[in-house]
């Protein structure tokens, strides 16, 4: 499940202007390539949890509409996403605007109480599944959901590559999984002579960083894997709203992003404050245009419940932060 924006500041007043040597972000990183696929992608992915479940269809539609509106194309859902509603949802906007061209489809299986767990029959009747809900006859980016250790390895691996060269799925990637399972996973694939993994999902913000830096991040370089962090926003806590005990008991999230309302949290909130006043621009985005400083990092995942949220997780990509910014952002999160 991903994060919700919540616009905290304008996003679109224009920044200072900042000599080039001191730049990190930089808007020349437009477009990105997802590891070592051909998929190349606007670095802020939207994520399809909210709709069908706390997002309707007219708000899914208008959601939908603004994120390309706005030059987004890399759209992230799965098959357990409100029962697969979510899925059917993107697939009917995708057939109403006749847009399939224009955006990349990435889903994920392995959850769905259907078609549980990564062995070759779940796998076929889940992507299946899949792409009859999204009405397209391919899957630009497969996730495995889970990492299932019950089933071996070349099962799964033999699976997605039946489906690769059926058509059916173009490329994969990873959720959840180890450093060491994604060599293991590396290895197998290159015994079997089958297709690899190209991206990873994992959980990865400026309040969430030792999960993924370090042992992890080395391996999705070594394996040259395009990393698209979700919970961008941890939950909607680095766009701000959440500051205080009052603020946690009045948001129907605020159970979610409690353990963040302390003195590292909001330590974190104020360096983003002070970083986004001097720009212009909103606390979320600083947020997100720091993790696109990332290596390896392609777009950060993050669904919003409303259209005029993604005004600021767009404004991201070409947000630039100097390298002070950036050192700043580091120290207070570290």
């Amino acid at each position: 499940m991903s994060d919700t924006a919540a616009p905290h500041r304008a996003a679109d007043a224009p920044g200072p202007s900042l000599p080039a040597s001191s730049l990190v972000t930089a808007p020349a990183s437009l477009p990105r390539r997802i590891g070592s696929s051909d998929l190349r992608v606007f670095p802020s992915a939207l994520s399809g949890t909210v709709f069908g479940w706390t997002a309707d269809g007219p708000t899914t539609t208008s959601i939908l509409d603004r994120f390309v509106e706005l030059g987004g194309t890399l759209i992230d859902t799965a098959d357990s996403y409100a029962g697969g509603r979510s899925e059917i949802m993107i697939g009917n906007w995708m057939r109403e605007r006749r847009i399939r061209d224009r955006v990349t489809i990435a889903t994920k299986v392995g959850k769905s109480p259907d078609h549980p767990g990564l062995s070759a029959p779940a796998i076929r009747a889940a992507v299946d599944a899949s792409l009859r809900r999204l009405r397209v006859s391919s899957i630009d980016l497969l996730f495995l959901h889970v990492d299932d250790p019950e089933v071996p390895y070349d099962e799964t691996l033999l699976a997605v590559d039946e489906l690769i060269r059926a058509g059916k799925v173009r490329y994969f990637g990873g959720s959840d999984h180890t450093g060491e399972r994604l060599f293991e996973a590396r290895i197998a694939a290159g015994q079997l002579g089958v297709a690899h993994m190209v991206a990873l999902q994992k959980h990865y913000n400026l309040v969430h960083r030792d999960e993924y830096e370090g042992a992890l991040a080395r391996v999705a370089g070594q394996l040259d894997m395009g990393v698209m962090p979700r919970y961008a926003l941890a939950a909607g806590f680095l766009t701000g709203k959440y500051r205080s005990r009052s603020d946690i008991e009045r948001e129907k999230r605020g159970a979610e992003v409690a353990h963040y309302v302390n003195r590292r949290g909001l330590r974190i909130l104020s360096a983003l404050d002070r970083i986004a006043e001097d720009g212009g621009r909103d606390v979320a985005t600083i947020g997100l245009a720091w993790l696109l400083s990332r290596p390896h990092v392609v777009a950060p995942v993050v669904s919003v419940s409303a259209p005029a949220q993604l005004d600021a997780i767009m404004a991201a990509p070409t947000t630039p932060l100097s390298r002070h910014q950036l050192t700043e952002l580091d120290r207070v999160s570290d």
